[in-house]
Formats: structure tokens, C-alpha cells, sequence
């Protein structure tokens, strides 16, 4: 059997030594030829030879010499930007399958930011100590249809009912939305326990994209409507609607009684039982036609150790519980 001819490879041919690149990134990082060498643990010679070479290559300075000290060009400042995010990509990547454990099954597991923050930190532990043979990796992203480059989740958060093929979705809770505030708050402002005063109230509020990886289509606005009030109606004197797109931030205002926030139970539920926060009106909107989801995928070599995690979140779940695993 012949062997196949492979033709000559332009870009990794046309690629500059990594060694001289890496030179060239400590000595921009630490703006010293000097500080370079002693963080490469080389001599400063070598620093010296290695960038030589890499600005033949690419004929362009890269460096502007002042003394001891060393400023980047603009060519430089161009090559540093992109050379420098690839060592990072490379070592983080190199640093995840060195240290990738031979007894443990490692699953990856994406989720929204506000979900991470503000619900899986408040039960992961009770998971760790159940499970100490499975790692999780987790990645947070408000964007569930672009995963990251070489990165294939095993278990998807979401309220999506589809993330890609070869998953298996399972749903977990519908929304359920509700005004929370600080019982400080509350005790200085007793009138929000009312809902027309309530919209007089400092609002703060989830912008269109924070709302994309919470709940779409619920504002102040959307809710007060859902109670038929008015939000155009609001005083004069109220206090501006704050608005922003991370809902950890939201929430986070709400604590130190900064104003009264729309909660989505499945992230403040916990809040709310401890006392941490309190709701000011017994209204809520539940949104029957939209849920939250958990994607599971499927014919994985971590089978077992998905299955674990998908039924320790299901089982945490009220809807979950009320359906059946026949739903």
C-alpha cells in the first residue's frame, strides 16, 4: 500500500519559532529584556537572540530600545495581542490535560452565569462530598448555541429545549417569577407591600440580554402588566429604573437594599427561605408555556457519572418532583 503524499503545510510552515515567540511575549509582558530572562529562566543573551531572529522574520521592529527598558512598536503591540491570548489558550489547554485526573471521571457541565452564581454554589457541595469520584468543569455562557472551541458539554443547563444534537433533554421547572427585596428595604419602605406603590419604588431591572439567559420575555414592565398595572404611571418623583444585563448584580443590590428586583424562584427560591430576602406582594407570574431544562449527553463514556449528576439536580427541582420521571 502507497503512502500518501502530503503536501507542504503554508501556515504551519510560515509559523515564526514558538521559542522566540515566547521570548518575545515575557519580554513585552515584563517590558525588560532583563525581567524576561529571569522569568524564562534563561540568560538574557538568549532573550536577545530569540527576539533578533523573530523580528528578522518578521522584518519589523518589534521592540524600541530605551536603556535597560524596552517599549513595544506598533507592530509589536499588533504581534503581543494575538501571540499572547495563543499561550494563554495553549496553556490552559496544556494545563487541563496535564492535570486531568486518572481516578476520577471529569464532566463538563454549562450553565448561565446568574444559574452558577446564585443556585449551583449553594448546593455543589452537598454533590462533592456524595460524589468525590466525579470532577465537574464548569463553564458559564449566556450563549447555549455557541459552545466553546473543543469544548463539548456533558450536561447543559439551560431554557433551551435543544442545545445540539446527541442530547437527551429532561425539563426542570417552569418560571416563576416574583418582586424581591431586602427585609431592610421593606422596613424602611413598608408602602411597596402594595402593588401600585410598589411600581413607585427603585426598580432594578434585567436589560433584554441579561433577560436572554434568565427569562426572555419578563420585565418590571411585563410583570406589573401581568397585575394590571401601568409602569407609564409611575410618580413623577420615582427613582430612575435601573437596569443591567448580569442578574448577579441585580441581586447582589437587592441584598445591600438598594431596591426591589424581580426574582426567578429557581435562583432566589433559597434566599427567600433563609430570609435573606423577602417578598414585598404575594403576586406572581408563572409562565406555563416556557421551562428550564437539563441536556444530557447521550452515549457518553461518562454515562454513569452523568446520570448521577442529572438525577442529584432533577431531584432538586419542585417540578421535577410533582411530574414524574414520566413527564
Amino acid at each position: 500500500m502507497s503512502q500518501r503524499h502530503v503536501d507542504p503545510d503554508t501556515l504551519l510552515l510560515k509559523m515564526p519559532s514558538l521559542r522566540a515567540v515566547k521570548a518575545f511575549v515575557a519580554a513585552a509582558k515584563y517590558q525588560s529584556f532583563t525581567r524576561a530572562a529571569e522569568a524564562l529562566c534563561v540568560s538574557q543573551a538568549a532573550i536577545s537572540r530569540q527576539i533578533r531572529e523573530l523580528e528578522e522574520y518578521l522584518n519589523a521592529p518589534l521592540f524600541l530600545r530605551a536603556g535597560r527598558a524596552v517599549e513595544l512598536t506598533t507592530a509589536g503591540l499588533v504581534f503581543f495581542d494575538a501571540s499572547q491570548i495563543s499561550f494563554v489558550n495553549i496553556a490552559q489547554a496544556a494545563e487541563r490535560i496535564r492535570n486531568a485526573p486518572t481516578d476520577k471521571q471529569v464532566l463538563t457541565v454549562s450553565c448561565s452565569p446568574a444559574f452558577s452564581a446564585l443556585w449551583l454554589s449553594n448546593h455543589i457541595q452537598e454533590f462533592r462530598l456524595k460524589n468525590p469520584d466525579i470532577k465537574l468543569n464548569l463553564i458559564t455562557t449566556q450563549n447555549f448555541q455557541a459552545k466553546e472551541p473543543g469544548v463539548e458539554p456533558d450536561i447543559v443547563i439551560s431554557k433551551f429545549a435543544s442545545v445540539g444534537e446527541g442530547y437527551k433533554v429532561y425539563p426542570l421547572c417552569h418560571d416563576v417569577i416574583y418582586p424581591v427585596c431586602s427585609p431592610e428595604y421593606l422596613r424602611r419602605n413598608p408602602v411597596v407591600e402594595s402593588l401600585v406603590e410598589l411600581r413607585n419604588a427603585a426598580l432594578l431591572d434585567l436589560s433584554p440580554y441579561g433577560r436572554s439567559g434568565v427569562a426572555e420575555h419578563v420585565d418590571w414592565s411585563v410583570w406589573l402588566a401581568f397585575q394590571n398595572i401601568d409602569i407609564d404611571e409611575r410618580s413623577l418623583d420615582s427613582p430612575p429604573i435601573f437596569q443591567a444585563n448580569d442578574y448577579n448584580l441585580i441581586i447582589n443590590m437587592v441584598l445591600s437594599s438598594q431596591g426591589v428586583a424581580l426574582g426567578w424562584n429557581q435562583l432566589v427560591g433559597h434566599m427567600v427561605d433563609t430570609g435573606q430576602l423577602v417578598k414585598p406582594v404575594r403576586e406572581q407570574v408563572t409562565l406555563r408555556n416556557s421551562l428550564h431544562y437539563l441536556a444530557c449527553k447521550e452515549n457518553n463514556e461518562n454515562e454513569d457519572a452523568c446520570a448521577r449528576v442529572r438525577d442529584w439536580v432533577m431531584s432538586k427541582f419542585s417540578w421535577w418532583k410533582v411530574q414524574g420521571r414520566n413527564a
